[in-house]
């Protein structure tokens, strides 16, 4: 075991784990018989409170009990179903977590819905940001696949999230973003560098999030609101910010619509070295 390599276990990516995800599904399903998600036509991971409450009065969604570690609701929307999850914290590694809980549940789309910070001078606060590329400086997405610098979200339910962005009419754009666990240890030459390189955003969940749903087969996309900016510091424009993510919550809604009435498309989640 080197000191060095990360993981520590080198390859482990290709072994079967301890602890099993179907485990959770069958609690969950010994308290409530019959949960779950399998007929929803996908599910949208929000971060922010703020944005669960808006969800909360434009679409009066059910409470799904203690199926997940977190807020889980369901809503019937033009014949479809679909569900809402959030307050569980930010960062990889409770993404992960809900997110394999979800997909032990059932669900096989998911969109998230979040902020980032600029790394592009001309990337304004609010602007949305729908991810085509996520690099992978975080921890999670390590422990899913084998190493490499990037990964990809899944290219129909992406496309369609550009396309339902884009008819909101808010300044949207889409591009790579820097995936990192340290918020507070993103440094002027990584901002300098990524920057330069196209690199529009930097989060805390999407590489992870990627990573889950690629190695369970199943079909993921993100889109960020702008909040603040890695390259000339200045107070957040919180109002902006708030606005975007409310345009940004249906617009979801209705990509996972599209991809649930298309025919299959590949999962597709390719990685650059």
């Amino acid at each position: 075991m080197s000191p060095t390599a990360f993981p520590l276990h080198p390859g482990k990516h290709a072994f079967p784990a301890v602890p099993d995800p179907a485990e959770h599904a069958a609690r969950v399903r010994a308290r409530h018989p019959g949960a779950t998600l399998k007929h929803f036509a996908g599910i949208v991971i929000v971060y922010q409170a703020h944005v669960m409450e808006y969800a909360h009065r434009r679409y009066r969604p059910r409470l799904l009990n203690e199926w997940i570690r977190g807020d889980l609701r369901m809503f019937d929307h033009h014949g479809h179903t679909f569900g809402l999850c959030g307050g569980f914290g930010v960062g990889a590694p409770a993404a992960a977590l809900v997110l394999e809980q979800l997909i032990t549940l059932g669900a096989t789309r998911f969109v998230t819905v979040g902020t980032a910070a600029a790394l592009s001078p001309d990337l304004l606060p609010g602007t949305l940001v729908v991810c085509r590329e996520a690099l992978r400086d975080e921890g999670v997405s390590r422990h899913y696949l084998p190493p490499t610098a990037s990964i990809r979200p899944s290219p129909d339910l992406t496309d369609h999230l550009v396309r339902t962005i884009r008819a909101t009419r808010a300044p949207a754009r889409s591009g790579p973003t820097w995936t990192t666990d340290a918020p507070y240890r993103e440094t002027e030459a990584e901002v300098a560098q990524y920057g330069a390189s196209g690199v529009l955003t930097a989060d805390m969940e999407a590489a992870a999030v990627f990573a889950v749903a690629a190695y369970r087969a199943v079909h993921a996309a993100a889109v960020f609101a702008a909040a603040d900016t890695l390259v000339n510091r200045r107070p957040h424009d919180t109002g902006t910010t708030q606005r975007a993510l409310r345009a940004a919550l249906p617009a979801a809604f209705s990509a996972l619509r599209a991809a649930s009435t298309a025919p299959p498309g590949p999962v597709g989640y390719a990685s650059r070295q």
